[in-house]
């Protein structure tokens, strides 16, 4: 199986009808005053000032590496200047369980191109300098084959605000959150329509920055509806703990960021823009219109959470 390649000799790289907020709790997360949970990292920080603005978190997934790594710099930078709160920066990885055709027509793009781990860390940086959080979204094999602790040290080093890792069971994350608390890095979970209580408590447990919620059962992708389970879900995740959930898999329009930004305290787009990336790319476009046409996708999803939907009370 084809990954990034990394090299430890390498030197280091750098909600909808939310409920009313008391005075306290605005002060306190405005002020950068430690959660219930302790922390107070770049994530928690970001989504504490959505609240505060009764908006939901808008996080934009584009893989490191594509159209080229200097094409994903540009194009992840025009997201955050289009509105993306936190910019999620993919991983390539050959042999993906969660990743949808468009993802992984573009990981594949940019696998064949050759993107390392230097690569990733060095996107991570370009993003980071932008002010906005930057995560990392990889597979667990190719963090165990450059070094768990020396990853989360590299990460960290780069900017990085956490890393969101799909395919690794919190049972067996204890050298993960080890590391990613000795550099302080934020590590997300996922979770399924299909867990259980005690499973999304678990997850919870773990899970610094905010729970990634699937909206539903199968791979990345653009859909016609999120789906009701996905505002089930979320209400199950607060039940159990006071991180914020984001929603991703399917969010393919405004209209349905707005949706998923009445019942979530975060909106996760991935394949919407990976496919105007990849259609610019095998349209023959140039990079430029690319990104400028990238740029007004990403207005509207912006747009979309800052105009949530009147839906679910918050538990």
């Amino acid at each position: 199986m084809a990954v990034a390649s990394g090299n430890q000799a390498e030197p280091a790289l750098y909600g909808g009808n939310r409920a009313p907020m008391t005075e306290r709790t605005r002060v306190r997360s405005l002020s950068g005053e430690r959660s219930p949970s302790g922390e107070h990292s770049r994530l928690s920080r970001t989504f504490a000032r959505a609240r505060f603005d009764g908006r939901a978190v808008l996080v934009g997934y584009l893989p490191a590496g594509f159209p080229s790594v200097a094409g994903a710099i540009t194009a992840m930078r025009a997201l955050v200047e289009a509105g993306v709160d936190v910019v999620e920066v993919g991983f390539p990885y050959s042999d993906p369980t969660m990743d949808g055709p468009v993802i992984q027509a573009a990981a594949d793009a940019a696998l064949r191109r050759g993107v390392t781990t230097r690569d990733v860390l060095r996107t991570v940086e370009a993003v980071a300098v932008t002010g906005v959080p930057a995560l990392v979204m990889t597979y667990w094999n190719p963090v165990e084959r450059y070094g768990v602790t020396a990853f989360a040290r590299d990460l960290a080093a780069a900017g990085g605000a956490g890393v969101i890792t799909p395919d690794l069971p919190p049972e067996e994350a204890g050298p993960w959150l080890a590391a990613t608390a000795e550099a302080e890095l934020d590590p997300v979970f996922l979770v399924a329509p299909s867990s259980t209580d005690a499973r999304l408590a678990r997850v919870a447990e773990v899970s610094r920055g905010f729970v990634y919620a699937a909206s539903l059962m199968g791979v990345t992708g653009t859909r016609a509806r999120v789906g009701e389970q996905a505002a089930e879900l979320a209400r199950r995740v607060r039940a159990v703990t006071d991180t914020p959930v984001a929603v991703g898999l399917g969010v393919s329009t405004p209209g349905q960021a707005a949706e998923v930004a009445g019942f979530a305290d975060g909106v996760i787009v991935g394949s919407a823009l990976v496919k105007a990336l990849l259609d610019a790319e095998r349209a023959g476009e140039d990079p430029q219109a690319a990104v400028a046409a990238l740029r007004r996708i990403v207005t509207g999803f912006a747009a979309g959470v800052r105009q949530p939907e009147p839906s679910m009370p918050r538990v």
